[in-house]
């Protein structure tokens, strides 16, 4: 594992306090002196770990997709529950770490989405290959949940995990913008419909 890879505190500390600033300012608005003052790391130490801003933000998307999907799994093992239980337990926890006033870095996806999307064809791809871990997760649960009788759907699990997945990030957008979670009800409404669970 080479310097710009290998975990150390210093560059965890620099990763975690990147999404917590950047989850609530976005990336283009942060400088990289904002993220190191907030972390207590002298630049040297950045560029030790990071070749670049660019690069930083690709390293800290991979960390958030590797917490999250981490996430993911504990809660699709969680035992004595139903696969559908396990599903409103999973987008229970989105509800919870979504909130518009302050997700303390659990919203990486959904504030730099669009934004570094068009901005870097490398983070492009780490978002890409993160929002890919968790449909394929939930499209297994869905299967999981068709096979043990708590899940009914009318479509391929796959399918169905991208709807959910595109109806749940837009609600998060949803939310932020109406600075209320009232999008969320009508979401849980359309889940619970899509895979004829009770809402």
């Amino acid at each position: 594992m080479n310097s710009t890879t290998a975990s150390s505190p210093a560059r965890d500390t620099i990763l975690t306090t990147g999404q917590r600033i950047m989850s609530a300012k976005g990336f283009s608005a942060v400088g990289l002196n904002e993220v190191l003052a907030a972390a207590g790391v002298p630049k040297g130490s950045f560029y030790h770990y990071f070749a670049s801003k660019e690069a930083f933000g690709e390293a800290m998307l991979e960390d958030y997709f590797t917490a999250y999907l981490a996430d993911m799994d504990r809660i699709f093992r969680q035992p004595g529950q139903t696969k559908a239980g396990q599903l409103e337990a999973y987008f229970r926890a989105w509800q919870d770490s979504q909130s518009f006033e302050d997700c303390q870095g659990k919203c990486l996806a959904v504030k730099l989405g669009a934004e570094v999307a068009d901005l870097s064809e490398p983070m492009r791809t780490a978002l890409q290959r993160g929002t890919t871990g968790i449909t394929d997760r939930l499209a297994h649960a869905i299967a999981a949940g068709v096979a043990d009788g708590s899940v009914t759907i009318q479509d391929p699990p796959d399918a169905v995990a991208r709807s959910l997945y595109q109806l749940w990030l837009g609600t998060s957008i949803m939310v932020k913008i109406a600075r209320s979670t009232r999008p969320f009800d009508d979401a849980v409404a359309l889940t619970a419909r899509l895979l004829h669970t009770a809402p």
